[in-house]
Order: structure tokens, then C-alpha cells, then sequence
């Protein structure tokens, strides 16, 4: 995160003034600048915890849907429905190998992320037991 922007979710001088402001012009503009400083760090991971459970969620309505229109909704043209149905399955099967390959990609860069987080604190501790004060936040070490 960009730890230089003027308002992110950190007691900053200016995340207080809104808070402060926002509680003396309507108190729930206060509270919600109270909640971003507390919470906002957290609101990505959060977003996209939802919405993967969201997703699992209606994932079986969305299969069961598509079947149950697939088998009430035939032409009368069995040629037509059957490779309608064959479409159908295709696609279904290349939707799932989607899902598999977003899936691998997000864990993929969970481990990403797990090592870069790993490296910044191993380097921080060699640094620190080298006797070097460790770099102030937001500075770039060459």
C-alpha cells in the first residue's frame, strides 16, 4: 500500500480532522472515518473473502439452473437439443477448468505475497542484528 498518500487508513493528521469534522457535521460520517482508520487495511481481504464465498455460494444455482432450463425448454427439435446439450456441457466443463486455473492463480499469489512479507522480515532482522538502525517507513533502502 502506498504508505505516502495523505488519507489512508492510519491515525493521520489528517484522518483525524475528517473523523473529527465528520462527527461535528453528521455523526455517522465520523464513525465511518473511525471504522476506515481501524479497519481499512482489512476491507481488501474482506471484499474478497465475500465475494469467493458469494461465488461458491451460487455456484450450484447457477449449475442447477442451467440444467433444469436445459431439460424444460427442449425445441422439439432433437437434433437442435442435443448438441445444444453438448454445448452446454462444453461450456460448463470450460467454465470449470476457469474456476480451477483462478483458484491456482489466487493461491499462487498468496504465496507470493507470503514470501516477498517473509524476505522484508528476514532482511529487517539481519539488518537489526547487523547493528543498522532499520530503514524509516515509507524510505527506499539501496
Amino acid at each position: 500500500m502506498n504508505q505516502s498518500a495523505l488519507i489512508r487508513p492510519d491515525w493521520t493528521p489528517a484522518t483525524i480532522a475528517l473523523m473529527v469534522l465528520g462527527f461535528i457535521v453528521f455523526w455517522p460520517l465520523g464513525l465511518a472515518m473511525l471504522a476506515y482508520i481501524l479497519f481499512g487495511d482489512k476491507l481488501k481481504a474482506f471484499k474478497k473473502d465475500a465475494n469467493d464465498g458469494v461465488n461458491r455460494m451460487c455456484a450450484g444455482f447457477r449449475r442447477n439452473h442451467r440444467s433444469h432450463w436445459a431439460h424444460h425448454h427442449r425445441t422439439g427439435n432433437v437434433a437442435f437439443d442435443d448438441w445444444r446439450e453438448a454445448e452446454l456441457a462444453r461450456l460448463y466443463e470450460e467454465r470449470r477448468k476457469l474456476d480451477e486455473m483462478r483458484e491456482e492463480f489466487d493461491a499462487y499469489v498468496r504465496e507470493l505475497r507470503r514470501a516477498k512479507d517473509q524476505e522484508e522480515f528476514d532482511r529487517f532482522m539481519r539488518e537489526r542484528k547487523n547493528g543498522r538502525p532499520a530503514p524509516a517507513p515509507g524510505a527506499e533502502a539501496h
